[in-house]
């Protein structure tokens, strides 16, 4: 993540349509370094994935004080299901590296996607 022109950058990559609306249609960047660690957020992605409670997930680096970035995951529950983000990050505990557990949880109805 950086500054361009006065401007906060994501890492994503976009397209613009006919109209001016845009679409993100990649990570430009598929890795986040927390505390000086590459972190790719495809393997935390596969370890939520096999949660039985989570439909979709993507996991994204934010900006953070101490470690440059930190991990933030964002959630699609399976319809019914209750999760916390005490349960999604509890879940992650002993599948992976520690280091690579969200520190943080959102929660959508679904994640955006678009036909690119």
């Amino acid at each position: 993540m950086s500054f361009y022109e006065g401007y906060f950058t994501v890492g994503d990559m976009a397209i613009q349509d006919e109209e001016g609306f845009y679409y993100i249609v990649d990570r430009k960047k598929d890795l986040l370094i927390s505390g000086g660690v590459n972190i790719y957020p495809r393997e935390v992605e596969e370890v939520l994935y096999t949660h039985p409670k989570i439909l979709d997930a993507a996991v994204i680096g934010v900006p953070d004080p101490v470690w440059d970035e930190s991990v933030k995951a964002i959630i699609v529950p399976r319809e019914g299901a209750e999760l916390t983000q005490e349960e999604v990050i509890g879940y992650c505990e002993g599948k992976s590296a520690g280091y690579k557990k969200p520190k943080s949880v959102d929660f959508l109805d679904e994640l955006p996607r678009n036909q690119y």
